[in-house]
């Protein structure tokens, strides 16, 4: 070993810490007021959330099942998002997190598989009054 880092690894008080070396609680406890004596006590605060912000997606899967209902899978979603909502009262965020994704899930189906299929109607009936109007030749 070099003779330069072993007399970096050594220290003239036997490897304790200096006085003026203060652990960051230590100092920031002391700036809080408080105690200064021999014995320091440490506290710990840990800030949770009251109420945790799960979107749980209820009426937008009540809307879905009452006019969008392609196949019931605005029905599903509302199952989906009722599970959600119970799992969110429970406390399981992560189990409301994954019900609430899969009723987003089923109510954008849902919806688009809906909207597809009234577009899908409104082209059919105009094209069946267009070819019904023409007389045939």
């Amino acid at each position: 070993m070099n003779h330069t880092s072993q007399a970096f690894l050594t220290s003239p008080s036997g490897g304790h810490p200096t006085n003026y070396e203060r652990i960051k609680e230590e100092y920031e406890v002391a700036e809080m007021g408080g105690p200064h004596g021999s014995t320091s006590v440490r506290t710990t605060v840990i800030n949770m959330p009251r109420e945790v912000a799960v979107p749980d997606h209820v009426v937008w899967s009540l809307f879905n099942t009452l006019f969008l209902n392609f196949c019931c899978l605005g029905f599903i979603a509302y199952a989906y998002s009722v599970k959600s909502r119970d799992r969110k009262m429970v406390g399981d965020v992560t189990g409301a997190q994954a019900y609430a994704s899969t009723a987003k899930c089923l109510n954008i189906s849902a919806l688009v598989l809906s909207i597809l299929m009234v577009v899908i109607t409104i082209i059919a009936v105009v094209s069946i009054a267009v070819s019904a109007g023409r007389p045939y030749t």
